[in-house]
């Protein structure tokens, strides 16, 4: 199958989706993403991760990053090019509302091709990289490696089938904490739609351990609007219960609960410092991955400018 095609606004998500072959999929995202960089207004992405600043005259040329500037035409210079710079821990959740789609892709689809494209980046940069699963607790985990064959384990396991019932994110959390004892960046992919006192406090321990959060919450389209037509049976994914459901008369208070919910997760989230990317499944992967490396430069830009005014 050929790859997804690209525009100036990014990878169409419903081509790129409905590429069999995951590490294909990671790989077009990828490659979207640097020609995004490439198109990109701001000037450099020095990221916590990578270790990348500008090249200035008179630097030592044996540092300048020559894939980068093959990609980007733009000249940076990585620290430390032999080592690895960062530990990062994807947590991706595997439950069942995950596998709700009312595109032709599902969130399940959407989030693992998330997931295997920071996978796939990351380990491009000689970072390390781990995977936990979550359903209704912690399942399949992959230790943080980088190492020839890595990255198709982690392949292999995002490629798995949503197998958990119910959605417990505070006990993987908790679960987490005690497997994931070295500080690095965890990388939270999930749905959230959970209740937010259940996960909060597990949440704010990994925190407190000195983990660099970030989460990205994957909705449908439909989820936000209740634009689903006309009226019909529904099954509740996790439950297993048959609900019958009129849009039309449920749309109104459908739509304050959802809303309120998204304001409890950002709030929740902002309390601890937690920066969060709300995603719906039709926005293009390598513009959501381009943002965040935004994001993140800014955050690192902050923190650098806070560090030096303690001086």
């Amino acid at each position: 199958m050929s790859a997804a095609p690209a525009s100036p606004h990014g990878l169409d998500p419903d081509a790129l989706l409905a590429i069999r072959d995951l590490e294909l999929r990671a790989r077009v995202v990828v490659e979207g993403l640097w020609a995004g960089l490439h198109r990109s207004p701001f000037s450099g992405f020095s990221v916590e991760f990578s270790e990348y600043r500008q090249y200035v005259p008179g630097d030592d040329l044996r540092y300048l990053d020559w894939r980068v500037l093959a990609r980007t035409d733009r000249e940076y210079l990585r620290k430390f090019e032999d080592e690895t710079n960062l530990r990062c821990e994807l947590l991706v959740d595997h439950s069942r509302s995950m596998t709700f789609g009312s595109r032709r892709h599902t969130k399940a689809d959407y989030a693992r091709t998330l997931a295997a494209s920071l996978g796939y980046f990351l380990l491009q940069q000689r970072d390390m990289v781990g995977l936990a699963l979550f359903g209704d607790g912690l399942m399949a985990h992959l230790a943080a490696r980088w190492r020839p064959g890595h990255l198709r384990r982690l392949l292999a396991a995002l490629d798995a089938s949503p197998a958990g019932t119910t959605t417990n994110l505070g006990g993987a959390l908790e679960d987490a904490a005690r497997l994931w004892r070295k500080r690095g960046l965890v990388i939270i992919i999930s749905d959230l739609l959970e209740p937010v006192e259940n996960w909060d406090d597990a949440l704010g321990h990994l925190v407190a351990m000195g983990h660099d959060v970030r989460v990205f919450q994957i909705l449908d389209p439909a989820e936000l609007s209740l634009e689903f037509g006309r009226a019909a049976e529904w099954e509740d994914l996790e439950s297993d219960r048959h609900l019958h459901v009129d849009p039309a008369q449920a749309a109104d208070g459908y739509r304050r609960r959802i809303d309120a919910h998204v304001r409890a997760v950002a709030r929740a989230l902002g309390d601890r410092g937690i920066p969060l990317q709300r995603v719906t499944t039709d926005r293009p992967l390598d513009i959501v991955l381009l943002e965040w490396m935004h994001q993140t430069s800014s955050l690192r830009a902050a923190a650098n400018r806070r560090g030096r005014g303690h001086r």
